[in-house]
């Protein structure tokens, strides 16, 4: 079999889905972490809009911890890697990537890259359910502070809880129709729509590549599957696109 990184003269548009895995080696904890945040909280009361409803405080507490805690995180070299890529692979004409993120922290974009959905919302944002606005945001939301646009206490984090639409999918699928590449990057193959990409990419024509620490639930649905910690794997493949 021909590896995906040595394919690079077929390749132009390059689609990466990340997910939590690529931030876990900067130290914020992934969905399913022992001993985590989410270990100590059920879904159900931190990341619904019903747990919303009924413990406002719950739910803004929580994401007050996140968001401070994440502000303390640096980017990995998966991170890095990642930017350098964009960096370099679009500067050749023609030639484009896209970051697609599952995840709610802004590693990538300090890591330096530019092109980056956040399909699930970020923490530094938030959302004003008053007049909806959504405006960035760093301090906290447990004392209900006015929505500078409108006055009314209404804001909440901007993050896409369960039961709620993912954002800009109509760009994301957009994007995979374009893609020569997919690439998902340390997700489990557990959470739709964000599951069932790669089955979109390669139905689209697309080749597929998991860079995982092991196998997703949908990995069968890849060309090629690299197993390994994301900071290594991650870092590797890039070398392998632009050099070492």
């Amino acid at each position: 079999m021909v590896k995906i990184g040595a394919m690079h003269s077929e390749i132009s548009n390059i689609v990466i889905l990340t997910g939590a895995g690529v931030s876990a080696e900067s130290g914020i904890d992934t969905f399913r972490a022992a001993g985590g945040l989410w270990e100590q909280h059920r879904v159900e009361d931190v990341a619904t809009p019903e747990a919303f409803a009924r413990d406002p405080e719950l739910v803004l507490r929580f994401y007050d911890m996140r968001r401070e805690a994440i502000q303390t995180k640096q980017p990995n070299a998966a991170h890095q890697a990642l930017a350098r890529l964009e960096r370099e692979w679009s500067a050749q004409p023609g030639r484009n990537v896209l970051i697609v993120t599952q995840n709610v922290d802004d590693l990538h974009e300090r890591a330096g890259a530019k092109n980056v959905l956040h399909m699930h919302g970020t923490h530094f944002n938030a959302w004003c359910t008053a007049c909806d606005a959504r405006l960035g945001w760093t301090g906290p939301l447990i004392h209900r502070p006015p929505c500078p646009a409108c006055e009314a206490p209404a804001l909440r984090p901007d993050i896409v809880w369960f039961g709620e639409m993912p954002y800009r999918m109509d760009e994301i699928y957009t994007a995979l129709g374009r893609a020569d590449l997919f690439v998902s990057i340390g997700t489990s193959g557990a959470v739709y729509p964000a599951a069932g990409l790669v089955r979109q990419a390669r139905e689209m024509g697309a080749r597929t590549l998991e860079l995982n620490l092991e196998r997703s639930q949908g990995s069968r649905w890849f060309h090629e599957t690299r197993l390994g910690p994301a900071t290594r794997v991650v870092s590797e493949w890039v070398d392998e696109l632009v050099g070492g």
